[in-house]
């Protein structure tokens, strides 16, 4: 089985990260996607981020109904900050015999030499950059794979904003998600 690992804060769970999931299963050819939320990613400040376990939610209602994908919430069960090899390797020991894809967006890229054990990662995953508006796919190393997508240009922290200043953001997250952010009053 061919199969999609989609990290990240997903604070909140947005239209641009759906759209970016189902066109990698798509053009991968992949079995499935699961979606991974960070506990605390290492690299971002951790003042602006709902809590854990509202980011776990919203994600899980945004994929309702979608049988090829899932949510893992192996990440937030680990607490404090979440780094991508011990993500991997947990992964390797519940499937061993498949091949695993880790997808990750353009802007990650000015990341990925801090990344701690990268050169592990890169042996146990095949590793896809897909493409983010504003943030070009250019002097990529060897082991990254790109993947065009749909430009949707969309942020966690634009949908924050909106909240803040009580602006429209609905159609920018499933409407469960945006239900989801007003009743629990979240990023307000």
């Amino acid at each position: 089985m061919k199969i999609g690992l989609l990290g990240g804060t997903f604070n909140p769970i947005h239209i641009g990260h759906l759209i970016l999931a189902e066109e990698a299963r798509e053009k991968l050819g992949l079995d499935r996607i699961i979606f991974v939320p960070a506990y605390f990613p290492p690299h971002k400040d951790n003042s602006d981020i709902a809590p854990a376990a509202h980011r776990l939610n919203m994600a899980r209602l945004a994929i309702k109904g979608n049988k090829l994908f899932s949510v893992s919430d192996m990440e937030i069960k680990r607490d404090g900050r979440s780094y991508t090899i011990d993500t991997v390797r947990e992964f390797k020991k519940v499937f061993p015999f498949d091949e695993l894809y880790f997808i990750i967006g353009s802007d990650l890229l000015t990341y990925l030499d801090a990344w701690k054990d990268l050169n592990e990662i890169i042996k146990m995953v095949k590793f896809i950059a897909a493409t983010r508006p504003g943030y070009p796919l250019q002097n990529l190393p060897s082991y990254l794979s790109t993947l065009p997508i749909r430009a949707v240009d969309i942020s966690g922290f634009e949908i924050r904003q909106c909240v803040k200043e009580k602006k429209s953001f609905r159609y920018l997250v499933a409407d469960s998600v945006y239900k989801y952010i007003l009743k629990k009053r979240l990023y307000a």
